[in-house]
């Protein structure tokens, strides 16, 4: 497994060995200041825990939950002693194209369920809602308790198959300027073997963002943090799926 450092709370982790036509996300995972007392708390609300709290490869607290889509949610705390609290300040280059993770996205089916497990039990918040064509609802945000990151609810009538999971599931990492943003990777040499365009659009959340795809067609997708003219997008009031 090997850590790609966004900044010094932030990270991604990158698993080796994806078997063919697998499912991209291998997990999320969110921070608390006490892993013990929110698996003290999820247990009150019926979610199933583990029996303690163990110390993981890299001497965080952590432990894994599951969310009604059956993906896996990592609850974490940062010990003194761990490696993300040691390193804090270093591996933080300047050629970094963003040093925030703003959203996570995940692919839900039942979106009454996952308010239930995100909204009422994790605390979450609803912060906006979006459309693709008007008619059917497509995105839900919700935001965590304390901060402003926010996790992304990518919603189907029907899921797509694991293998093109990975362009649903994605990463939003914030840029201040998108188009500098571009000009930087146009100039990267990684550029000359990238096949796709770089191509800056507005989204539905009148933000401008660009998407970049790995190797493993994994999305990433780049967004500045405000919208095109400072006024916040509409919420749509369309249906789900189901």
């Amino acid at each position: 497994m090997t850590f790609i450092k966004i900044n010094d709370r932030q990270y991604l982790e990158l698993f080796p060995g994806l078997e063919p036509g697998a499912d991209r996300l291998h997990h999320l995972a969110f921070e608390t200041d006490s892993a013990e007392r929110m698996r003290v708390y999820l247990a009150s609300r019926g979610i199933k825990v583990p029996d303690r709290v163990p110390k993981g490869r890299i001497g965080n607290l952590n432990f894994n939950i599951t969310d009604p889509d059956g993906h896996s949610v990592e609850i974490v705390e940062y010990a003194p002693d761990g490696w993300t609290v040691l390193e804090s300040g270093k591996f933080l280059p300047d050629s970094r194209i963003s040093d925030h993770l703003l959203h996570a996205g995940i692919l839900v089916g039942n979106l009454n369920a996952a308010m239930h497990f995100y909204g009422e039990i994790l605390g979450f918040r609803e912060i906006w809602r979006g459309s693709s064509n008007g008619k059917t609802l497509s995105w839900v945000n919700l935001k965590v308790p304390d901060g402003g990151d926010y996790i992304e609810f990518m919603l189907y009538h029907d899921l797509p198959a694991p293998d093109r999971r990975g362009v649903e599931h994605h990463i939003c990492l914030q840029t201040p300027d998108i188009a500098a943003a571009q000009a930087k990777l146009e100039a990267r040499r990684y550029r000359a073997g990238y096949s796709r365009t770089l191509e800056i659009r507005t989204g539905i959340n009148r933000r401008r963002q660009l998407n970049l795809f790995d190797p493993d067609g994994t999305r990433t997708e780049l967004m500045e943090p405000v919208t095109v003219d400072g006024h916040p997008a509409p919420p749509s009031d369309a249906p789900p799926p189901r």
